[in-house]
């Protein structure tokens, strides 16, 4: 009798996750990257214009990123003229962000980018598995909290 072979080794969900959203952000930062932008331009655009978070603070914690971190992008898009920063009269600690009609542009332009990358992402899901990828993906999410 011969020996049975090994299982195939399948590689870790987080190792498969990684490598995934690996090649989506390359190819999503390419997209941008050809319409003029970037991703972390792209993120601080689309929350500034939704004025959902229209403080450098709140754009900070939205994003995911130290105060830092946001005010080198948010400092580089004031050098560009896409956005426009001034702190509050009421309370100086509070510095407010809104879009130049450069910046309003951009979004314009780049929303273009995200729109037709997400149908591409899209492209190979049906309307159902979407919704349970979406809904997956947020469980994994939690099971880290």
């Amino acid at each position: 009798m011969s020996p049975v072979p090994p299982p195939p080794v399948v590689p870790p969900i987080g190792l498969r996750l990684a490598r995934t959203a690996h090649a989506v952000s390359q190819a999503f930062e390419r997209a941008m990257a050809e319409a003029g932008g970037s991703a972390s331009a792209w993120q601080v655009l689309l929350l500034v214009r939704t004025e959902q978070w229209n403080t450098q603070a709140g754009l900070a914690k939205a994003m995911g990123v130290s105060g830092a971190t946001v005010t080198h992008h948010l400092n580089a898009m004031e050098a560009q003229g896409l956005v426009r920063r001034w702190r509050e009269d009421s309370n100086r600690r509070v510095q407010r962000v809104e879009l130049t009609e450069a910046g309003a542009a951009l979004f314009e332009r780049l929303r273009e980018v995200a729109v037709r990358h997400d149908e591409r992402l899209r492209s190979k899901l049906s309307d159902e598995e979407t919704g349970q990828l979406a809904e997956l993906l947020e469980r994994l999410r939690a099971g880290l909290d």
